[in-house]
């Protein structure tokens, strides 16, 4: 009678159980094209035609962005020579600054960047869906009641309740093994891929064949006095938007294979497959729909459906709409299993809930770090503050980029790494030029945002002396 009741893991300690290396290099590649292409590459031609660039001038953006990130990329490949353990840019800041920088950048990424990434990644998909089939909005006459005037947790309530329901199957579905999110993924990415592939070959061959104009066909009233320079940044920045995403896979160290190997092959092939197709389906874009329309069409219009419905229809605007909800729905399974590695690690490292730090003796997965990641992310989609919170720390967000950088090239002149990094210091180097131009132009422009911000960040401070007395560390 007691055999029946002792606990499942049959007494086994699930602190102290390793994560299993199961992801192959091809798989992770395909982890980074997965998370990098969301929504943006369907729709940031909109924003970039209003601009009044013409198209040689935006198809240039796309390509000096993608260096840019390629440039990162590099440089979080030299950062994985530093550790094959699991957290990716909290793991490399706590092994280049110590303790609480790294704790700052990971509890930022808990309480807003990761889980408000997933809550917004739910919502888009979910909003995606709602066009195709209309969800019920069964709180609809409570949509106006408010809490403190800018919280309405039961407007768009049909949406809201099927996001929260896809993140916790999503979440389940991790929880059962990396290896079923990393299939999962491998299926929908190479989805994506060929649609996209399908979107540029269509384009090309039934569009009209004559020539881009190079002639500038709009200009946007507010950007009339601009300066070239500033207005071809604000143009790069918007693709720079959607290369985002290429630092997550590194979180994922503990779980693929020859990480030190894999993973920079994985970081540098992935942001370079993503460059390629964004560079040719801007240029399909610009050559079925001339500039000034694609200005006009706003940002309530996706460029992607409206140009797939010229050219076939309403076959083309179903493709397309599923294209965008099976590219939201894989983003949203990968960003799931990649953050929920930073909170174990945390957790490891006793700066987080000591229970996220388990790891289940089956599916060897740390199962708590996804509930935990699950609960709040599904909180902040039903408060409905996921945007304007996510919108407040872009400016923390590349600072951490760019103290990344400079760690590596810290612990490569201190011979930490050892190493032949491709493409050392000029990478880094750039990238730290490029990130610290960004930061400077975000604090002029956003400067209330960006104090918000670092504010909001700050409030981790408590939290990271009472992580560390309630677990017992005693090392900075």
């Amino acid at each position: 009678m007691q055999e029946t009741m002792q606990p499942e893991n049959n007494g086994i300690d699930e602190f102290h159980i390793p994560l299993k290396r199961v992801v192959g290099w091809a798989a992770a590649v395909l982890m980074v094209v997965g998370n990098i292409i969301g929504t943006g590459v369907f729709k940031k031609v909109v924003p970039m035609a209003q601009t009044g660039l013409d198209e040689h001038f935006i198809l240039l953006a796309w390509i000096v962005a993608g260096l840019v990130v390629t440039f990162g990329a590099f440089t979080y490949a030299g950062l994985a020579k530093l550790t094959t353990a699991p957290g990716g840019s909290y793991e490399y800041l706590r092994l280049c600054f110590g303790n609480f920088p790294a704790f700052l950048n990971g509890w930022g990424i808990f309480i807003i960047i990761g889980s408000g990434s997933i809550a917004a990644v739910a919502f888009v998909f979910s909003q995606s869906v709602n066009v195709l089939v209309a969800l019920p909005d069964p709180f609809q006459q409570w949509a106006h009641i408010s809490i403190a005037g800018s919280i309405y947790p039961f407007e768009s309530s049909g949406i809201k309740i099927f996001s929260v329901a896809t993140i916790m199957v999503l979440t389940w579905f991790n929880y059962r093994g990396v290896k079923n999110s990393s299939l999962l993924n491998t299926i929908v990415t190479t989805a994506k891929i060929l649609g996209i592939l399908f979107l540029i070959v269509v384009a090309l061959v039934l569009s009209d064949p004559s020539p881009v104009s190079g002639n500038p066909v709009y200009q946007n009233p507010s950007l009339a006095n601009a300066s070239f320079l500033s207005i071809f940044l604000g143009a790069m920045l918007s693709s720079f938007w959607a290369y985002d995403g290429f630092t997550n896979i590194a979180a994922l160290a503990g779980e693929i294979k020859d990480p030190k190997r894999n993973l920079p092959i994985a970081i540098i092939s992935g942001v370079l497959i993503v460059m390629v197709l964004y560079v040719l389906v801007n240029y399909a874009y610009m050559k079925v729909m001339p500039l000034q329309q694609l200005a006009a069409l706003g940002e309530n219009k996706i460029a992607a459906t409206e140009i797939a419905g010229r050219l076939l229809g309403t076959r083309g605007t179903m493709l397309i709409s599923v294209l965008i909800i099976l590219s939201a729905f894989g983003a949203l399974n990968i960003i799931i299993l990649f953050y929920s590695r930073v909170y174990f690690r945390m957790a490891q490292e006793g700066v987080f809930f000591k229970s996220a730090s388990k790891v289940h003796p089956v599916y060897r997965t740390p199962y708590n770090a996804l509930w935990y990641s699950m609960i709040w992310s599904c909180l902040l989609v039903l408060s409905g503050t996921f945007d304007v919170l996510t919108n407040m720390v872009i400016f923390t967000g590349f600072a951490f980029y760019l103290l990344a950088a400079v760690g590596l090239i810290k612990m490569k002149r201190k011979k930490v790494i050892k190493e032949k990094i491709p493409a050392y210091p000029i990478a880094p180097a750039l990238f730290i030029l490029f990130t610290g131009i960004f930061l400077i132009g975000i604090l002029i422009n956003y400067p209330r945002q960006s104090l918000t911000g670092t504010a909001l960040l700050l409030t981790g401070v408590p939290f990271y002396y009472y992580f560390r007395k309630k677990n017992g560390v005693v090392s900075n």
